[in-house]
This record gives C-alpha cells, structure tokens and sequence, in this order.
C-alpha cells in the first residue's frame, strides 16, 4: 500500500494526487526493470522509524488542556529539539519538548487521530542500507 498525505478526510487536492501518482510509477518501473533483469546496486537512504505516540495534554478528567503550538503545525518531518514549543494551554502558556534528543514529528494535529489521543508521533531519522539485487528468474 502507498499512503500519501497530509490531505485532510473528504478532500482531494492536486498535490497530494499527484505525488502518488509518481510514487505508483516508479514502484511500476522498478518492477519492470527488475523483471527485465536490470541489476540495482546496493544504496543507502534515510527513513524514519516510529518511536512513541504523543497524546495532548489532558487535566484529570481526560479532557484536552492544551492544542499544537502554532510552530509545530505543518511542521511534519522537521527536527523538534529540546526548548522547542509543542503546545499551547487555553491560558496561552507553552508547553516545550523535553529531551536531549533530536526527533521528528509527524502525523501533527491529524484529524483522523484525535480520537485516538494523538497529537502527533515522534520518530527518528534512521539510514537503512539495501544489497545489490537482480532477478534470478533469466
């Protein structure tokens, strides 16, 4: 499966089609070449592997204290370091990340995830590393 976004539910924007559109191609050519015999050498790129599901502050009784910070949203992918703002509490304080670590959000203030008390996912930037490959099937 390929999932392409951020496009809000019940919306079909150009954009976003259009990348997954490219992306259906190459995966398409890839197989054809490869099905053609065609060798792909060993390569390395990066990727981000998910770490942990931030939920949004929450008082005693469960009920959400605080929304993204207005320099977190749009900001998937971007590195989030520590001081950096995540929330904004109703009284207009913020909450600031917490860690010594560099992470990359995503997912940030998707509708689709509220219900499921996330805010957004902390991931961290990773290289993974494929051998050559060629079909064996000539």
């Amino acid at each position: 499966g390929v999932e392409v976004g951020p496009q809000p539910q019940g919306v079909v924007r150009a954009d976003i089609l259009d990348k997954m559109r490219k992306i259906v191609k190459h995966g398409l050519d890839f197989v054809q070449l490869f099905n053609e015999g065609r060798e792909f050498p060993p390569c390395t790129i990066e990727a981000f592997k998910i770490m942990e599901k931030v939920d949004y502050p929450r008082n005693k009784n469960d009920e959400v204290i605080a929304i993204i910070h207005p320099k977190l949203q749009d900001q998937d992918w971007q590195p989030l370091n520590n001081g950096d703002p995540l929330f904004l509490t109703l009284d207009g304080d913020v909450i600031a990340y917490k860690e010594n670590c560099t992470v990359y959000p995503t997912f940030i203030n998707e509708a689709a995830y509220y219900e499921k008390k996330q805010a957004f996912v902390k991931t961290v930037k990773i290289k993974l590393t494929a051998k050559h490959i060629r079909s064996s099937a000539l």
